[in-house]
Order: C-alpha cells, then structure tokens, then sequence
C-alpha cells in the first residue's frame, strides 16, 4: 500500500474537524443561539486555517516552483483544499440562512438599514452620531496608497463608492474609499430599542449602521450622486520570521518580527459579490491578490466570527442551560492548598471543576513565609489573570519569582510581550527560553520550607493557566507533592534555562529529548505483549494525531493485534479500520458545547497499567521540536477515576463521530445503547463523586 494511502493530508483532516464544527450550528437539537456561535467558531476556525495552513501550502508552491514533484503535490493539495473550502462554504450559506429564518420565528430580527422603521431610523441617527462617527476615519484610495501597508488581518472593512454623474451623464467619476469596522470599540451587534410589541426584538449589525450613516462621513467632503459601501475581508499569512540581528534580544526580535505580520501577503479574500466590477478589480490589484489565493464572493457581512458572542435577547432555552463548575472536596476539607495537596495527589477536570483553586493556590504561595520560591511557564494567560497579579505580589513579598514566558505563542505573541514587561518591572525573573524551541509545557513548582526541609509542590497540566479558556476548555491538572516528579520538573526549568546539559528523567516524558523514545518503546511493549498472545492495549486521547513515526507504530501494534481506542478531536491523519493494517484501532472525535483539550495515554503493560497525561499531541513538532512534559499518575483512586471519565466518552452516543478513511464524520449509531452525551454525563458523574467524598467525610 502507498504512503498516500496511509496517511491522510492533515489539512484535510483539519476541515474534515471544521465540518464537525459546523455540523453543532446544523444540529436542531442544539439550542438556536448556541448554533448561531458555533456558525462564529467555524469562521474563526476557517480564518486561522488560512493564515496558517493554507498560507503554509502556498509557501510550498512558490519556494518549490523548481522541484516539480513538491511542487506539483503542493499545487494538487491546494486544489483540493479549495475544493472542500467551497463545499464547507456553501453549506455555511445554507445553514446561516436558515438561522435567520429560526430567529425571526422566534421574534429575533437581524436587520439591515433597508429595513429600518422611522423609529428605528431617527434613533440610530442618533446613535450613529453620539456612539460611532468619533471611531470612523476612511481611507482614501488613491494611486499613492498602499493598501497592504496598513489593512489589518481578519479585520471587516466597508469598501466605499462614491458615482459623480456629469451633466452630459456620458461619464462618472468615481472616487473610492475603505471604513475599517471598528469592532475593538463598539459591540458588532447592536440591539435596537423595542417598538410596538415587546416580545419583537430587533438586532442590527454594525456594519449596516455605518451604511445607514454613509452620508454624515462624506458628505460635505466629496461631491457624489451615488454612494454605496460593500464588504470586504482579507486573511493574511500569519508565519513571520525572527530576525538573525545578533544585537537584538529576543524580545526585540519578536516585536519586530510581529510588524512583518502586518504587511505579510494575503492567502483569502472575501467580498460582496454585489460590489461592482470596477471596485473589486482596483482591490484586487491593491493587494496583491493571485492565482493562488482564496477568493470568494459572497453576501453583505463577512466576519462570521463575531457570531460567537451572538447575544441571546430571546428566552433563555434558546442558550444551554448553565453548568456551574463544582467544588473539590479533596482541597475544600483543608484550610490550605498546601494540606490538601499533602494530604493526596489532587486531578481536576476544568471546566467541570474550579480553575479557582490553582489560581488560589499561587495566591497563598506569594505571601505564605514559607515558600522560598515560584517557577512557572505561561503560554496563554487571560488579559486579567489572576495568576499573573499573584506572581508580581509573590515579588513585592521578596519570593524568588521565575516565570518563563513563551513569546512565539501563535496570536498571543503581543500580550505575552507585555506581560514580560510588566513582570520584569515589578522583580520577577523572567526567561525566555530557547529561541529553536517554543515551551509549550504547563508546569508550576513551588518551593516551600517544612521542618527545616526544602519541599516541592507542583503542578502539571494539559492545558493553559487562563482563567477564560478554563471555562470552555477541558483539560487536566495534576497537583502532587511526590517529591520525585517535583525533581524532575525542577530539571524541566533547568532544562530551559541551560539546554546543553543533560538530565535525567525516570518519571516525566519530556519533549523534545525523549518523547519519541519513550512512545515507541511504550506502544513496542504493547506489541511484545500481543505477539506473546497476552493482552495488549492502548488508550489515547490528542487534540491532532499526525506525526508519522507515531502512526506507524500505531499500525504496527494493530497489525500484532493490539488493540487501540483513540479520541482525536481535530487532525487525524491514520486511517482506522483498513483491513491487514489498521483492523484493531478505533477512533472517535468528541464535538459539544466544550472544547475537547486533554491529551491522556494508558498502556495496559502487562496488567500495571500506565497512565499519563500531557501537553503534547502526537504532532512532529510537539514530539521533536517543542518542549512539552507527560506526566505519569500514580495514584490508583485517581488512574481509575480518569479511566471511567474516557469510558464514558467513549460511550457516547450523542455527539461522537467516527473517523474513518471517508472522513465523512458520521455519527456514532446509537443501536440499543442507551443515549448519553459524555459531557453532561462526564459533569453528572464528578458531581456525584464530590457528594459521595463530602458524605463520606461527615460520616
């Protein structure tokens, strides 16, 4: 069999995962406003996998233009990029369109300015002036102006023109203009004050406000009979390159780094296919827009991302209903983090759980005159984190403070940027890191005093310290006091700081040293087993399995007859269920109302069962050129309760779809089973245990 048909492209895959996304925003089950920001994450999705993927293949084209075999593939895989981009677009039309229709069945009404009552229209005038006018400065297009000097990515711009008929009305001079949208200081969606009837609420998007107001910009300014205004968006490639100025820290590299971002070259362009042809030609030539890109003509409004804050102005079954996130008995029965993780290791699932007890636990290290000291690696944070205010106090209380800050974290690179600055002027220690390696790891260690004795007390998670993101993230975190993974997480800092010596790691998986290694030989052990006619076992969960040395292996161990559950909830580039290679590994990916983030992996291994959970996904880069920590649980209550959560995500039989060769995302078939929905069941499940703890305790 080729090597084509064992893998699977994995941008295709990653629309294959997009088109689960969309299929949320098509399901009648989910409530209607809940479909309407799922119809946002899918733009947002698809805004991101053109700045990246698609701009990544482009690359490929032109950098390979005389290798034809590269250059050929790259070409052949950006055709059926396209292809299966038109096809998720057109459904995206369809379902959008039938959103407006549940809406306005339900008294919702998303208008435009043509449809404005005299009410409406002599309140918005109003609002126009007061509230917009002040946040409005067009762009004059001329045959100096460089659009793609200043025209922000992913950014809604309103393309103006303005018709002057002569008299003789044999001609028409034009002059043309652009209105960035400005969303970072007014709310997209607007809604408009009632009239009449209560129960009819009326919403109107900004951008046709700005049309409603197109007079009070120009007029008095430029002489027109005619003006319209026709949307327009353009993605541009969001790679950059580090500057290799030996004189320039690697902060200022970044800073500069991220201005290359701003003029990089467009990979899509969307616009109104209303727009005239002279308009959208002139753009066109403007910025730059070739062969090779994305362009698309399609309706009005463009930045389907801000569907995902869509307000809900109806009743509230037209939302999922709230899941507040659960206490943990295990912390809550003892006055401090520290007892409680001294007590047990502690394992808690956000967003079903409180994020609030690790941010409560960097809170009692900062001022505790016990703790010596704090070391943390920040990816993502929230803009407010509580974590981050912390860490400063934790500095002015005289705690050696050191926070590694990753500052090529993809579209965070500018807050983390920040975020360095603000720590480095309270006192904080701040690293880097590596400028090869991006530190995707999610560890905390704090160093206490006991008795006279230095002890550790660690966290590592799957997921980021964002207080946002833990909300609709699942994710992992384990706390632990075992003094031997707290070494080796100390090695993980040191690692960082001073990679050119070598550690040890017993415990830990670290990438990029022995990651590789350690999988092969964990999955090699599975195949021993099964060619020895015992038992034999794998259970992952990955955001994106596509590395290929991991596939192989994977499909090795099927073909000895391990056998393989996985969950991937994005990128799968195996191929399940091909007779003779891959007949013993299943997959399934999970879509709901929470993000799927956790990467957990258990290994039958002859009975000990090991299990681990990690930053890392099975991607080549999160293996080989990532810093990235697996982390092993020991404790049986907790190893046997993670299993049972995977045991009822795989159970699922509501929002579980199959992956397969087809990539056609089909449902799992519900037969006899009983129906469960693995999220709500996975809440219903941790908040009979935390009951079952508390009564126990009281007893």
């Amino acid at each position: 069999m080729s090597d084509e048909k064992l893998f699977l492209e994995k941008e295709l895959s990653w629309l294959s995962f997009n088109e689960r996304v969309l299929q949320e925003a098509q399901d009648k089950s989910v409530p209607l406003i809940e479909r309407m920001r799922f119809l946002g994450i899918f733009s947002s999705n698809q805004d991101e996998f053109f700045k990246v993927r698609v701009a990544d293949v482009k690359r490929r084209i032109l950098l390979n233009k005389y290798n034809n075999d590269d250059h050929q593939g790259a070409k052949h895989l950006l055709a059926k990029i396209q292809n299966k981009t038109a096809q998720l677009d057109s459904a995206f039309d369809e379902t959008y369109r039938e959103l407006i229709v549940a809406l306005v069945r339900r008294n919702i009404f998303l208008i435009n300015e043509t449809q404005l009552s005299l009410f409406h229209q002599q309140w918005l005038t109003g609002y126009f002036q007061n509230k917009i006018l002040r946040h409005i400065t067009p762009i004059i297009i001329t045959r100096e102006v460089n659009l793609l000097d200043f025209l922000k990515d992913d950014h809604t711009y309103l393309a103006v023109k303005m018709a002057d008929r002569k008299a003789d009305n044999e001609a028409t001079n034009c002059r043309y203009a652009l209105i960035e949208i400005p969303t970072d200081e007014l709310p997209r969606f607007v809604v408009l004050p009632a009239q009449g009837s209560r129960k009819k609420k009326s919403l109107m998007i900004l951008d046709n406000i700005i049309r409603f107001g197109l007079d009070n910009i120009f007029s008095g300014f430029f002489k027109y009979d005619e003006i319209s205004a026709y949307s327009i968006k353009m993605t541009r490639d969001a790679e950059y390159d580090l500057t290799d100025e030996v004189d320039l820290s690697l902060l200022e590299a970044m800073s500069e780094s991220l201005k290359q971002r701003l003029t990089a070259e467009p990979v899509r362009f969307v616009y109104d296919e209303q727009m005239p042809e002279d308009l959208l030609e002139l753009l066109k030539q403007k910025l730059h827009i070739s062969s090779y890109d994305h362009i698309r003509g399609g309706g009005r409004y463009h930045s389907f991302k801000d569907l995902m804050s869509f307000p809900n102005v109806g009743r509230k079954y037209l939302e999922h209903p709230k899941l507040p996130a659960l206490n943990s008995d295990m912390f809550d029965r003892y006055p401090t983090a520290f007892k409680a993780i001294s007590a047990q290791d502690i394992l808690l699932y956000y967003p079903y759980q409180k994020f609030s007890y690790l941010s409560e636990l960097v809170r009692q290290a900062s001022f505790d005159p016990a703790v010596q000291s704090i070391k943390i690696n920040i990816y993502r944070v929230a803009s407010n984190s509580r974590i981050m205010h912390s860490l400063i106090e934790a500095a002015h209380n005289g705690k050696r403070v050191t926070v590694v800050v990753e500052l090529r974290a993809r579209f965070d690179e500018q807050a983390n940027i920040e975020w360095a600055q603000q720590l480095t002027d309270a006192g904080v220690r701040v690293v880097f890191g590596l400028p090869s390696l991006k530190i995707h790891s999610k560890l905390l260690l704090i160093n206490r005093t006991e008795d006279g004795q230095t002890q550790y007390y660690t966290h590592v998670g799957t997921g980021n310290f964002h207080e946002k993101t833990a909300k609709i993230y699942t994710d992992f975190a384990l706390f632990t006091k075992n003094q031997e993974i707290s070494e080796e997480v100390n090695n993980v800092f040191k690692f960082i700081e001073r990679p050119y010596r070598r550690y040890k790691f017993n415990h830990l998986i670290l990438s990029p040293i022995e990651s590789r290694r350690r999988l092969y030989s964990l999955i090699d052990n599975e195949i021993r087993q099964a060619n020895a006619q015992q038992k034999a076992a794998i259970t992952v969960k990955v955001n994106n399995l596509v590395d290929v040395g991991l596939i192989n292996r994977l499909y090795a161990a099927s073909k000895a007859g391990v056998k393989i559950r996985m969950i991937v909830r994005g990128m799968c580039s195996l191929l399940p269920g091909i007779e003779g290679l891959s007949e013993n590994i299943s997959i399934i990916s999970i879509v709901d109302r929470f993000l799927e983030h956790p990467r957990v992996f258990i290994f039958h291994a002859a009975g000990e069962e090991k299990t681990f959970i990690s930053s890392a996904d099975w991607m080549t880069r999160n293996i080989d050129q990532r810093i990235e920590v697996g982390c092993p649980i020991y404790d049986s209550n907790l190893k046997q309760y993670l299993r049972e959560i995977l045991e009822l995500q795989f159970s699922d039989t509501t929002k579980a779809r199959i992956i397969d060769k087809t990539q056609s995302n089909q449902y799992v078939k519900r037969g006899n089973r009983r129906k469960i929905r693995s999220q709500i069941a996975t809440y219903e499940f941790i908040k009979e245990r935390e009951k079952q703890l508390l009564l126990a305790r009281g007893s």
